[in-house]
Formats: structure tokens, C-alpha cells, sequence
């Protein structure tokens, strides 16, 4: 197996990543993020929904990613089976699909009606007799690698993918495999485009030591408290390609009436209360007492919170340039029973969407620091030891060639 992609138990450890300074020139570089498109996007797995988004043979979603420069088109069979196709007429090149979501009975481009079946299978070609020794079978769909895993819909643009999302995952999959991810359908999103790289938008949700300053309005002690000012992790674990950052539950946080209200019903962002039973491993492996949710970067692109009261969000960073990165998250929970429970949904949303907007606006004022070359490195912490281990892997793919 290639040493890439070759995966360990993992390590509680950092120290294997060493202390060092790091180059910001990855942040900034036109050429380094040229290596990234072709080198990382066009060659991992990427994760581009969730099976409950395609329930019925039909159903479909279009994922545009510019960072592979491709448009996929994921979509249900009638035999019940998902599959991903390139979104590009084999006649001349047209995008076939145009909405981003919806149900169809067959797929048909608009600029000269060539018709494809929901296997990717060319169906009808008008005015077929003209085309010269043509053979239908032959110009199909182009077909992209898909897998699932728990639930979560993944992509591979190599022609071969190799590893498998199986070994992509390795040991991180297997320890979380076994979260109720089934069961929470309710769902809210937030889609936000960032003027900064995509690595600097990941790596905020790789370490807590923000927490305090820049979430002080929204969530200001729900990760941190007199115990633990600087939001330290109750622990960490490494991986090949991936981490797991376990972040600190402030048991006494400081709730207004609406948390109150909110906590009476079901679980809220500023009382995070562990409610959850017996956990798969691979969550909160440390078994800390104070342990309030688990960050858990998948590589490339890919961030799970999995939290102590059975929600879970996810965080997918998508480049569309050096400098310009989309932010898709989701919410996951169960849905709502009462009004109550509602209104507690709701108003997670809108902190959620609170704590984002506060990222945002420091995120944007670091890319330009950077770019102003001002300062070429980094300095990071031990908690930021996640940040280091994501630059470290990334620095490894784009060298490898």
C-alpha cells in the first residue's frame, strides 16, 4: 500500500509533529493550490452528502466542486441503488442536470435532448441515424467512484481509487462506526462563502483556544470555565491522515433565561449535557469526566462534532480559490416532538449561525495579514497541535507528485 495512505492505530501523542514554526506560504501560494486541486481533490475521498437526502428512486443532488473543477451528479436508482456520475453530456459537453436537487424519472439534456436513464446509461439520441458508427452502449454517464459509510455519501475522482474509503478511514472509521447517526434526521444548514484559504477556515475548527475570545458573546463558557480558561483539550489523537480533538464541558456554564428554557427541552449549545450512554471508542477515547464533544477531522476537507447529548454537526470546506473557500455545515439531531423541543432546535440554529458569523469575520481579516507577508510563519501551541498534523498531511500529498 502506498505510505500515504498506509493507517495507524493512533497516537495520544503529539509529539511526533514537532514544535517548530509554520510557513504561511500554503495559505497564499497560487502554485501550491493548483497542487492541491490536482493532487488532493482529484484524488481522495470527499464526502458529499448523506444517504436520507436521495430517499426514493429519483431522488437526486448535484455537487459542483470547484476545487476539482467538475460538476457530480449523485442520484437514486430505481434498483435502489446510489451512484455518481459526471455531470457532462457525452455529445457536446452540456451540464445535463442544472437544479441542485430534485426527483426525476430520467435524466435529459437541454441542448440536443439526448436522454440518459438513472443508471447513466444512454437511452435516446435524436436523429440517431446521423452519427457516424455509433454504438449507444458506449457513451453513457461518466462514472464516478462512490462509497458510503455510516450513512455519509463519499466520492473519489480517480479513474481507480486507491486506497478504498474503507482504508481512507481506517482506524478513525472503525472506533466511531456505531454512532446513532441514523437516527438523527432533523436537519439545518448554513452555507457561507469565506474570503480566506480553506485550510485556514479548517484549522479553526481544529483547535478550542479561540474559544474564549472569539466566541465570548455566543457560546462564551460552555468549553471553557474557571477550571479550563483557554478551552485546553481533555484530549487528542492522531491518526495518518486524520484527528481527533476531544474539547472540555464546562459542567456550571452561565445560561440566560432562554438557555433555561431551551435546556428544559433537549440539548442547547451553551448546556451541553452528557447524555448519551455507552460510547463506540473511538468517542471521547480519553473516557474524560469533563468531556463535552469530539472534533474529528476527516482529510482532506472534512469535520464531525460529535457530541455528549447524541447530536452531531458537520463542517465541509470546499475551495474555489487561493483565497476563497465555501463553508457548508449541517446539524443533525432527532426531530422534534413538542413545541418545545422546536423551539430549542431553532434557537440552536440561530447560535450556531451566531458562533459562524464570529469565525467569519476573524478568518477574513487573517488572509490579507498574511498575503501582506508581514509575518511567514506561524506559531503554534500544544492544542493547536491538530492545525500542525492537517499542514503536515496536506505538505505530504502535494510533495508526493
Amino acid at each position: 500500500m502506498n505510505p500515504i495512505t498506509d493507517m495507524q492505530s493512533g497516537t495520544d501523542s503529539c509529539e511526533h509533529l514537532g514544535t517548530g514554526p509554520v510557513s504561511t506560504e500554503p495559505y497564499t501560494s497560487p502554485d501550491y493550490f493548483e497542487l492541491e486541486r490536482e493532487r488532493i481533490f482529484r484524488r481522495t475521498w470527499l464526502s458529499v452528502g448523506r444517504v436520507q437526502e436521495i430517499p426514493s428512486g429519483g431522488d437526486f443532488f448535484v455537487r459542483n466542486i470547484a476545487a476539482a473543477k467538475c460538476s457530480i451528479l449523485v442520484i437514486r436508482g430505481r434498483d435502489d441503488v446510489i451512484r455518481a456520475f459526471h455531470n457532462v453530456c457525452s455529445h457536446r459537453g452540456n451540464k445535463v442536470v442544472w437544479r441542485d436537487a430534485g426527483n426525476c424519472r430520467h435524466l435529459t439534456c437541454n441542448f440536443h435532448g439526448w436522454v440518459y436513464g438513472l443508471d447513466g446509461a444512454l437511452r435516446g439520441v435524436p436523429d440517431e441515424s446521423q452519427f457516424f458508427d455509433f454504438d449507444k452502449k458506449k457513451h453513457g454517464l461518466a462514472e464516478v467512484a462512490l462509497e458510503i459509510w455510516e450513512g455519509f455519501i463519499f466520492v473519489n475522482l480517480s479513474p481507480k481509487p486507491d486506497p478504498t474509503l474503507a482504508e481512507h478511514l481506517g482506524a478513525l472509521g472503525k472506533s466511531i462506526s456505531g454512532w446513532p447517526f441514523e437516527e438523527l434526521t432533523n436537519c439545518f444548514r448554513h452555507t457561507v462563502e469565506i474570503n480566506c484559504n480553506w485550510k485556514i477556515a479548517t484549522n479553526v475548527f481544529q483547535e478550542g483556544y479561540h474559544v474564549p475570545f472569539v466566541h465570548n458573546s455566543t457560546v462564551p463558557d460552555s468549553a471553557a470555565g474557571p477550571k479550563n480558561p483557554f478551552c485546553r483539550p481533555v484530549g487528542m489523537r492522531f491518526y495518518d491522515l486524520h484527528s481527533v480533538i476531544s474539547f472540555y464541558r464546562n459542567p456550571e456554564p452561565r445560561l440566560n433565561e432562554i438557555d433555561r428554557i431551551v435546556s428544559k427541552h433537549g440539548p442547547g449549545y451553551r448546556n451541553r449535557t452528557v447524555t448519551l450512554g455507552k460510547l463506540p471508542p473511538g468517542v471521547n477515547p480519553a473516557r474524560a469526566n469533563d468531556w463535552g464533544f469530539d472534533s474529528n477531522t476527516v482529510f482532506p476537507n472534512f469535520v464531525v462534532h460529535l457530541w455528549g447529548n447524541g447530536t452531531y454537526n458537520t463542517f465541509t470546506f470546499w475551495p474555489i480559490a487561493v483565497d476563497r473557500t465555501i463553508l457548508e455545515t449541517r446539524s443533525y439531531s432527532k426531530p422534534p416532538r413538542t413545541a418545545g423541543e422546536r423551539f430549542g432546535r431553532e434557537y440552536n440554529r440561530i447560535v450556531l449561525r451566531s458562533a459562524l458569523t464570529e469565525d467569519v469575520a476573524t478568518l477574513e481579516q487573517v488572509q490579507p495579514m498574511i498575503e501582506s507577508g508581514a509575518k511567514s510563519h506561524f506559531i503554534l501551541q500544544r492544542t493547536e497541535a491538530a492545525i500542525r498534523h492537517h499542514y503536515q498531511v496536506v505538505d505530504r500529498f502535494v510533495r508526493a507528485g
